[in-house]
């Protein structure tokens, strides 16, 4: 069933600071982008969607709160700009998040789970928007409420868009911001004399992009945009450990992860679903650095700590191989984002930025999907579930739709488990649901 949404208000909501224990800083000021922000495409946005059930607080009640919360993160608040060396920076300007009201015209019982087009009319378009994070507030007849927090990536990562979600939903209640974030992104300080011991040019830089010019016609997909189709998985609690199980464990003696498993199970069929001409096919995993660095960056970091893995793996391997097998392959290429590779990563963009371009240009994509590649998008341990806004917390949160076949979202469920979204061809869709859990 289609939904009508109507945008009833839209407006800019700065910081609220509390008088003379809180001055007014300037708005002059700025904050200079980290090594890692630059790994993000200055026009990357994320959206994620959340769901609250009836009743639910007011718009006003949340408009306050959130003026109040970016008193602490005023980078939300600020604009993107350049300084005289044309680096870009975060201008705190204070000039607001873009605060916008809607309604729809039906209960959000009629309507989820979410089509994809009804999906969309839940966050608006970036294209345009001046604003680093745009919130839209979508009230349903049954009183339900949908919250689309909408940011510009190059600011900040999931992990710390959790946090703020989870601060904001404090502040709600009356409770204080705990722990603070830390906001000094200029920590990442490179090592003397530098040493760069990985090619990050081609793998931090040149690998994002896809191009129809330069690949094999074998790894061009079979079907066009208008194909791609966003489907939804669930994994209980259950179904996880039988497939846990089933991988195995490591050389360490470890057992695999959560998301090792999972990841591995998934790769395995798509790639069968696919029914692959190419050789190989790889995945592409981000990589929390807090605790990988050394000494270990606090959780409380704001901003982008995120390298990306790349497991390669032959497509017979995976059609034919086990799942051990192929979890060794994720786990090994995860596991060699250390704190020596990370510290190279600082020392390569530490060195490049004294040159007027911090980095060469990356291209558009040209095609609508990254096969033979997968990307996997992990949300497991982010503190999604813990925001609360003062009536309980969400019965649904979840990515937006992004026509890009073969992206993969892991998200935590509700009743403990997994919930996976992904991309695929609708011409692939019967046979992908047909051995999906079969893990036989």
């Amino acid at each position: 069933m289609s939904i009508k949404v109507q945008q009833t208000s839209s407006k800019l909501v700065g910081p609220i600071y509390n008088g003379d224990e809180q001055p007014p800083p300037a708005t002059n000021q700025f904050a200079p982008l980290s090594v890692f922000d630059w790994y993000i495409l200055p026009d990357e946005h994320v959206p994620v969607i959340y769901a609250f059930k009836a009743p639910t607080p007011s718009n006003a009640f949340l408009e306050q709160g959130l003026g109040k919360v970016l008193s602490e993160y005023r980078v939300w608040a600020g604009r993107l700009g350049k300084d005289e060396n044309n680096h870009i920076i975060i201008l705190l300007n204070d000039k607001g998040v873009r605060f916008i009201e809607a309604s729809a015209d039906r209960t959000l019982e009629q309507v989820t789970p979410f089509s994809q087009p009804n999906l969309l009319t839940l966050h608006p378009d970036f294209d345009g928007m001046k604003e680093i994070l745009i919130i839209q507030l979508t009230r349903f007849t049954c009183g339900s409420l949908v919250i689309s927090f909408s940011s510009n990536h190059m600011v900040a990562d999931g992990f710390s868009v959790s946090q703020f979600l989870v601060s904001w939903g404090r502040v709600c209640r009356g409770l204080d911001i705990s722990p603070r974030p830390l906001h000094n992104r200029e920590i990442f300080v490179p090592r003397n004399p530098c040493r760069i011991e990985f090619d990050h040019q081609s793998l931090e830089f040149t690998k994002g992009v896809i191009n129809e010019e330069f690949i094999d016609p074998s790894n061009i997909p079979p079907y066009s945009e208008e194909d791609v189709i966003y489907h939804k998985l669930h994994f209980p609690i259950e179904l996880i450990a039988k497939l846990k199980s089933k991988a195995g464990y490591s050389v360490s003696g470890k057992p695999y992860t959560t998301f090792e498993s999972l990841v591995a199970h998934l790769w395995k069929t798509i790639t069968k679903v696919r029914r692959l001409a190419c050789q190989t096919t790889e995945i592409k995993i981000a990589v929390n650095g807090r605790r990988r660095l050394i000494p270990r960056v606090p959780d409380e970091y704001f901003g982008n700590l995120v390298l990306c893995a790349y497991p390669v793996a032959k497509v017979k391997e995976l059609t034919n191989g086990t799942l051990s097998n192929t979890a060794s392959i994720i786990h090994e290429s995860v596991v060699s984002l250390n704190d020596d590779y990370f510290k190279s990563y600082i020392d390569f963009v530490s060195n490049d930025m004294q040159g007027e371009n911090p980095m060469p240009e990356r291209g558009e994509r040209t095609l609508v999907a990254l096969w033979p590649n997968l990307e996997f998008d992990s949300w497991l341990g982010f503190p999604f579930n813990e925001v609360d806004f003062g009536s309980g917390k969400p019965f649904l949160f979840m990515p937006s739709f992004d026509s890009l076949e073969g992206l993969v979202y892991l998200v935590p469920s509700i009743d403990g488990g997994v919930d996976v979204y992904l991309c695929l061809f609708k011409q692939q869709m019967a046979f992908f649901e047909e051995i999906c859990y079969s893990i036989d």
